[in-house]
């Protein structure tokens, strides 16, 4: 640039030439920023998905009655962020307090969004024009034995520049906007991929704590039959003693006892797992971590669920692919600007002198200044490539969404389902349990009158537990669909929530509708 500035200080015809030259690259610039304003962009439209008006589950835990449809729910009955805290549980309210500080996964989707974020910021800058600097010196000394010398040569002369450069890609055909428009998309699906991980832990740490306080209920069930079972052998020893009982009695005691206490220790193996999983989910290392004992009694509470458009709304995964979508929409309109040429702007100007005290005086300085004009003519295809591979991309990400689409509604509906059988199985798991005890109670006072033998009271006793280790059982999942249909819902987010990030704007044109 330097060498093109002297060569017009040394040439003045080329200098009284400039005017004109400059007339007509200035026409040629307002005629392409006119185009440009006239150049269709791809515009986006959220692709339509399956819907319904309606569930085809729904049962006592979800809000009210079979068939009895609600369009919206009470904002006091409506999931919060903190939908833990519906449980009623203290002890999971501190724990999943403590996921979002500690929590090392979580922190890598935060990551991964401020990195998302960041390049948003990388393809705006591209809006705005580069200006770089280069100083040097350069120090020459001619040859006195040139043949060509003259009164220079044997001298040394410096040569002091301080040069400004600035280079600036006129956005004609929108292709930088499209670029930031897409980053900005990614950004937002980002954003919602963080919510769908800070959902997915949080549900995955309350199933866990369910299924921990599972345990200790059926901890709590066998401690209390291994009691049961210590006095029953006490009695059978006794009237083994007495000559009332045969020996074989006692050993049925005896295996009966040993074996339910076996089921207890093993219980202990499945809680600690439990707890090793919650340990690491909170952040903390599992041998400084510790959950107190506390049994599951309690059933799980209602859950307000709406109607399945508003999963369209809750769902972070489905923002994220909705968003997604979006940049690869984009993407396309990017593809298409290359078919247009590129509008380079560059300048350069400082000042030269012998010494760098000649940088204060007038005469040393020097500008040149023009646009650059570049047009590919022949890529063999490259660029309709590239579009055919950004319409596939949009394509595969419209296909996604829908199919996300899908999953949610076949989630909602399977945990929906599972809250109503399961609360139909527990009704008639607890008429069991009850007839399975006065069962036992029957068949030991049998025993005690010397009518049956000891092997009607075995039978009876694991009857009893058999079925309240599944009275147990049911309701831990009665807990976990209880959660997992939290998070099928949302978890109480919705896509109002999404960051409102720079550079959002749309640049205005037609549909991208067809090819």
């Amino acid at each position: 640039m330097v060498s093109q500035v002297r060569e017009t200080i040394n040439n003045p015809g080329t200098h009284r030439q400039l005017p004109s030259a400059y007339f007509l690259l200035l026409t040629a610039f307002c005629l392409l920023l006119f185009a440009s304003a006239c150049t269709p962009g791809p515009k986006y439209v959220k692709p339509a998905v399956p819907s319904a008006t309606v569930y085809k589950e729904h049962g006592p835990n979800t809000g009210g009655p079979p068939g009895e449809w609600k369009a919206s729910q009470p904002s006091d009955q409506a999931i919060k962020g903190k939908w833990w805290e519906i449980f009623g549980d203290p002890q999971l309210n501190a724990l999943e307090e403590r996921v979002d500080v500690s929590n090392q996964n979580l922190k890598i989707a935060e990551a991964r969004f401020r990195q998302a974020r960041d390049t948003i910021r990388i393809e705006r800058s591209g809006l705005y024009p580069t200006i770089s600097s280069g100083p040097y010196i350069n120090a020459e000394q001619f040859s006195k034995n040139s043949p060509n010398a003259g009164p220079k040569y044997g001298q040394t002369q410096g040569d002091f520049v301080l040069p400004f450069d600035l280079s600036y890609e006129v956005d004609a055909w929108g292709r930088i906007h499209l670029t930031v428009q897409s980053a900005v998309a990614n950004a937002q699906a980002s954003a919602a991929d963080l919510e769908t991980a800070r959902l997915s832990i949080h549900a995955e740490l309350a199933a866990d704590y369910f299924m921990l306080r599972g345990l200790d209920a059926q901890k709590q069930l066998l401690d209390s039959t291994v009691v049961d079972y210590q006095k029953a052998l006490t009695l059978t020893t006794n009237r083994y003693n007495g000559g009332l009982a045969a020996r074989v009695e006692v050993t049925q005691a005896e295996t009966q006892l040993e074996s339910t206490q076996a089921q207890a220790i093993d219980v202990g193996v499945q809680r600690a797992q439990f707890e090793h999983a919650i340990a690491a989910l909170v952040g903390q290392p599992a041998s400084t971590f510790s959950i107190p004992v506390s049994p599951l009694d309690t059933p799980p509470p209602a859950i307000p669920v709406g109607v399945p458009s508003d999963l369209l709304q809750r769902r972070p995964d489905i923002a994220a692919a909705e968003r997604r979508v979006a940049a690869a929409n984009a993407d396309i309109g990017v593809a298409k600007t290359a078919y247009y040429p590129t509008l380079t702007l560059s300048a350069a100007a400082g000042l030269e002198g012998g010494s760098i005290t000649d940088w204060f005086a007038w005469p040393s300085h020097f500008f040149a200044v023009g646009p650059q004009l570049l047009e590919t003519l022949y890529d063999a295809g490259r660029r309709h490539a590239y579009t055919d591979q950004a319409w596939a991309a949009y394509d595969a990400n419209v296909a996604a969404y829908r199919q996300n689409v899908l999953t949610a509604f076949q989630e909602v509906e399977d945990d929906l389902s599972g809250l109503r059988i399961l609360d139909e199985e527990s009704k008639k798991q607890n008429e069991a349990v009850q007839s399975a005890e006065h069962s036992l109670a029957l068949s030991t006072n049998r025993y005690k009158g010397g009518l049956v033998t000891y092997l009607e009271v075995t039978t009876a006793q694991s009857a009893a537990l058999s079925n309240e280790i599944t009275a147990v059982n049911i309701l831990t999942r009665r807990m976990n669909s209880s959660v997992l249909l939290i998070k099928a819902l949302g978890g109480g987010w919705d896509v109002s929530k999404l960051p409102q990030l720079m550079g959002q704007g749309q640049p205005s044109g037609k549909s991208v509708g067809g090819r």
